[in-house]
Order: C-alpha cells, then sequence, then structure tokens
C-alpha cells in the first residue's frame, strides 16, 4: 500500500497549450517514482485571483505562471520573496501549509544554473557583460548576474526609456546603452545576452554586429526555438562558445519542482532529449 500524498502541480496561463513544462515536470515524477501530476491551468486574465485563492480549496501544491500573469500575481499573493521582488514577476506559487500562497520567482535561479553547468569556466570577474533587451526577462538576468558578483551590465533596448530606468532602479552594475551604440557596447565583453525574442520561430534576427566581440566571450540566447538562432549560429561561426536558451528553462523548473514534491530534481541528457524532440 502507497502511502505517499498524491500531488498536484501545474501551470497557469492564457494560453498554455504550447508549454513544455508538463512534459519537464512529468519527466521528474516518473523517474523519481513518485505519486502525482503536473497539468495545465488555462486561466483568463480577468479570473487569475480567483484561480489562485482555489489552489488550496482544490489541494494543488501550487503553480507556475506565465504569460500574461506574471506581473499580476504579485498584488494577488500573500507574500513574495525578495527576488522575485526585485525582478517584478511571480513565476511559481507555493501553497503553504496555513492556505497562504507564497510567490517566488526561479528565471535568475534558472538562467545563472544554465550558464554555470555549460559554461562552467566562465565566472562573474569575467569581465562586462553586454545585455540586449529591457523586459521582464532582461530583470531575471540582471538580478542573476549581479547576485554573482558582476560589476558591469551594459543594457541595450530599442526603446530607451526602459533602459535608462533599469539602469535607475537597480544601479551600479547597470549601464543604459543607446540602442545605435548596441555594437560598440560588445568591445571587451566577456558575456553576451540576448533577452529579446528576436531570432525566435518566424521573428527576424536579433540586429547585432559581433565585430567587437573578443573571441573568447560567452554568448547567450534565451531563445530556444529554434535551439540554434541567428545570433548563436553566428557566433559559432566566428568560434565564440555559446549557450542556448533551454537550459533556462529546464533549470527554473528544478527549485518549483522542490517546493512542491519535496525533492530537488537533476537536468539529464534524457530530458533535454526529451524536451528537444518536442520543439
Amino acid at each position: 500500500m502507497n502511502h505517499r500524498p498524491f500531488v498536484v502541480a501545474g501551470l497557469m496561463g492564457w494560453p498554455v497549450s504550447h508549454s513544455r513544462s508538463p512534459d519537464i515536470h512529468n519527466h521528474w515524477i516518473a523517474q523519481l517514482g513518485l505519486r502525482g501530476s503536473y497539468v495545465l491551468l488555462p486561466v483568463a486574465p480577468e479570473n487569475l485571483g480567483q484561480a489562485l485563492r482555489a489552489l488550496p480549496v482544490l489541494g494543488i501544491a501550487g503553480c507556475n505562471l506565465t504569460i500574461p500573469h506574471k506581473v499580476a500575481a504579485m498584488a494577488l499573493v500573500d507574500h513574495v520573496d525578495p527576488v522575485a521582488r526585485r525582478i517584478g514577476a511571480v513565476n511559481t506559487v507555493v501553497v503553504q501549509p496555513d492556505g497562504s500562497l507564497a510567490g517566488r520567482n526561479t528565471d535568475a535561479y534558472g538562467y545563472m544554473e544554465s550558464l554555470m553547468s555549460e559554461a562552467p569556466d566562465w565566472t562573474p570577474a569575467a569581465g562586462p557583460v553586454a545585455v540586449m533587451g529591457a523586459g521582464g526577462a532582461a530583470r531575471a538576468i540582471i538580478v542573476g548576474l549581479a547576485d554573482k558578483g558582476v560589476t558591469e551590465i551594459r543594457l541595450c533596448n530599442r526603446s530607451p526609456d526602459k533602459a535608462l530606468a533599469l539602469a535607475r532602479e537597480f544601479g551600479a552594475p547597470v549601464v543604459a546603452v543607446p540602442w545605435e551604440d548596441r555594437h560598440a557596447a560588445l568591445e571587451g565583453a566577456a558575456l553576451l545576452v540576448n533577452t529579446t525574442s528576436q531570432g525566435m520561430g518566424e521573428q527576424p534576427p536579433l540586429d547585432l554586429s559581433l565585430d567587437l566581440l573578443p573571441a573568447d566571450a560567452l554568448v547567450s540566447d534565451l531563445v530556444y526555438v529554434p535551439l540554434r538562432t541567428p545570433l548563436l549560429a553566428a557566433a559559432q561561426a566566428r568560434g565564440n562558445r555559446t549557450v542556448g536558451g533551454l537550459g533556462m528553462l529546464l533549470h527554473q523548473a528544478r527549485p518549483a519542482f522542490e517546493a512542491w514534491f519535496g525533492v530537488m530534481p537533476h537536468v539529464t541528457p534524457a530530458l533535454r532529449a526529451l524536451v528537444e524532440k518536442s520543439l
């Protein structure tokens, strides 16, 4: 007789049908021999508050949040952890023993784990980081890099106001660089990160010349459809090492899974192959 509880968690978004999260979490549930399931929870924006409050009533351990709920949830959960507050978004909700809702953000963790597992010799002291884009993903990357001790983050965004606002909010190490100076921002950089959606699917590639990027710099793209974006292909062609976006997706899921199921899972080649097959 198996007395372990059956644990349910899920992904709340609108839409959610395209998500790879069930593949990831249900793979871990099976691999670890747990009793549980990770399900899709399509919730329209106007119903988010009701849906979150229903989690403890339904006996659901918590959920991930995706577009368009990550910012709205900040005001709807009972506790927001400091990292999520700095990022300005919640991507993980954990139902507490008393039924209250704790909001977390695992994106910064996911990005840094991906970077360090795929480029273990990269260090925060390696040099400046150039970040393209100033949206929600950029905020998570900035928090992750700053917390690891990166001292200079050159932030380039098409609309300069957003980059300036982030530089003001985060202070040093973030420096806003005008979009027209983005090519020059790569000079002396140890790491380039694309946080925009440029190069995803049918989107045009990121308009960025790599001519001034040092040959030993690391190039990282958060886009994972396709796995090899035009930016990564251009970087590889000139000899730069690259880190694709799939690792962040896989690693950000780990602390959420641990919070619900009580076990910290690992990113294995088998999991990566499973998700790659679905892309």
